[in-house]
């Protein structure tokens, strides 16, 4: 597997179809469906379309997106974290999501922290958004904690949700 990056307990690496598994179970965990909404994938079949549909063509076409977290000391997957290029947003913005066993231990501020680095002195990419409804406390929270600031409230293509989004620019 690809390691992208690696912190004091955590290992970011690209998805392969066989996390299809982990997909359907964190995709239809709570807090990805309250947060980030149902994506109707409830089969491996239908996880491992959506890895090469989304993630994997992402990693072809822009050279990042979407990544597993492992937990070093075990490799369990715990969550997904990476940069997204979305059309309808002018930056690529950050996406994050774990597992509810894994949350409230510092897992995805530490993870968002270094996939920010990543990105600006890696990947070279100057601005980076985050995108999250306004009721998300944790997530607003995690963005702010990170180094992002509100800017606007904007309306999400496919549903009309009012998002808040977040950048790292300095104006």
């Amino acid at each position: 597997m690809t390691h992208i990056l690696e912190t004091d307990r955590l290992v970011l690496r690209r998805l392969a179809t066989s996390d299809a598994p982990f997909i359907v179970e964190l995709v239809n965990s709570p807090g990805w469906l309250k947060n980030i909404g149902d994506r109707q994938i409830r089969t491996v079949a239908q996880a491992e379309t959506y890895l090469l549909n989304g993630p994997l063509a992402s990693y072809e076409a822009n050279g990042f997106g979407l990544y597993l977290i492992e937990r070093k000391v075990d490799q369990t997957p715990i969550g997904m974290c990476g940069i997204i290029k979305r059309d309808t947003l002018e930056t690529p913005d950050i996406g994050f999501a774990l597992l509810p066993d894994y949350a409230g231990k510092g897992y995805a501020f530490e993870i968002a922290e270094a996939t920010i680095d990543y990105a600006t002195h890696t990947l070279n990419i100057p601005v980076i958004s985050g995108i999250v409804l306004p009721a998300n406390e944790p997530s607003i929270k995690l963005l702010k904690k990170i180094g992002l600031t509100f800017r606007q409230m904007i309306q999400a293509p496919t549903t009309n949700e009012e998002l808040m989004l977040f950048d790292n620019q300095r104006v």
